[in-house]
This record gives C-alpha cells, structure tokens and sequence, in this order.
C-alpha cells in the first residue's frame, strides 16, 4: 500500500518560514520523481517544485529564491524548505510521487499552509 504523508504546516507570519515534509512508503523511492503541489479552494492544483529521481529540481517562478527542494533517498522523504513566506502562499500544500516510467501518480492526503499576520 502507497502512502505519502505530509507534515510540518501551519500558521506563519509574512517573511516566515517553514518546512514541509513528506514520507513515502510502499513504492521505491528512489525511482521516482517526487513534487510538491499546492492548491486553493476552487483553484487546480499547481506545481510549486519538483526533484527527479537523480536529483535535478525545479521550481516554479512564483517561488525561486524562497522555495527549495531536497530529497533523501535512504529516509524516504522529500522536503520542502519555504522561506519568505508570503500571503499568496497561502494554500494546501500536496506531495506527489511520480513514475516516468508508468504514468503513475500517487498523492499525499495535503497539509494547510496559512501566512498572515
């Protein structure tokens, strides 16, 4: 059974910080290229950074210089490290594991990220 949790939301003020984690289970990590998603009510789901399997990242433009992704492979995770943190970024925020080689996605069940004041 595949499972992604994610962990470390919460309430944060403008210029704050926080770190988004992820833990997978039931797939082989390693193969995959794993994302971190964000989306607000009625709004789709956008991507806010990627890393592939061998370690190449990718943000969106909304979020260089502020977001950064990593992954450990022997752990399992991926994280997100947000800084200067803004009020549109404002979102639940999801994990994502992707299969290039399948076309198959898996999600994490999201955790909220809330920047005010």
């Amino acid at each position: 059974q595949v499972q992604l949790v994610e962990s470390g939301g919460g309430l944060v003020q403008p210029g704050g910080f926080l770190r988004l984690s992820c833990a997978a289970s039931g797939i082989m990590f390693s193969l995959y290229s794993m994302a971190w998603y964000r989306q607000a009510p009625g709004n789709q789901r956008e991507l806010v950074a990627q890393i592939t399997s061998r370690g190449g990242t990718k943000n969106v433009d909304s979020v260089k210089g502020r977001f950064t992704i990593s992954r450990d492979n022997a752990k399992n995770t991926v994280d997100l490290q947000m800084n200067s943190l803004k009020a549109e970024d404002t979102d639940v925020y999801y994990c994502n594991a992707y299969d290039q080689f399948t076309a198959v996605n898996y999600w994490g069940q999201g955790t909220q990220v809330i920047v005010s004041s």
